[in-house]
């Protein structure tokens, strides 16, 4: 598929696409008129990038776990170092937290809504 199905079928703007490129992300083949053209499989990897991305760990790590993505939302580590381990490990309580701090504007949110609601249904 080309640059625009992708992009249209991720939800991802071609120049985020092509920064994917660039990091080592993600590798489109190139077609004899330099068009770049994604396999199939692309569909899921740029979505589990995004995912990556959303809750906070850099492209540099999420380069080193793409290798240990072999199919769509599994992931294996053959091979860890203790680096990737601790960094994980830290990026994994970062998420946390964030998850916690969302949890809690969620409630807000949602005690807001019902507040309204309320009032609403009282006039």
């Amino acid at each position: 598929m080309k640059i625009g199905e992708i992009a249209r079928r991720t939800d991802t703007p071609i120049r985020l696409l092509r920064y994917y490129e660039e990091q080592g992300l993600i590798e489109p083949d190139r077609m004899p008129n330099g068009y770049r053209e994604y396999d199939e499989h692309l569909v899921d990897r740029v979505h589990q990038i995004r995912g990556l991305l959303d809750v906070g760990l850099p492209t540099r790590v999420i380069r080193q776990i793409l290798p240990c993505l072999n199919e769509p939302q599994t992931i294996h580590m053959p091979y860890i170092t203790p680096d990737m381990v601790e960094r994980l490990e830290y990026e994994r309580d970062r998420m946390a937290e964030k998850i916690r701090y969302l949890i809690r504007n969620h409630d807000a949110i949602n005690a807001y809504l019902d507040a309204t609601e309320r009032h609403a249904s009282e006039e």
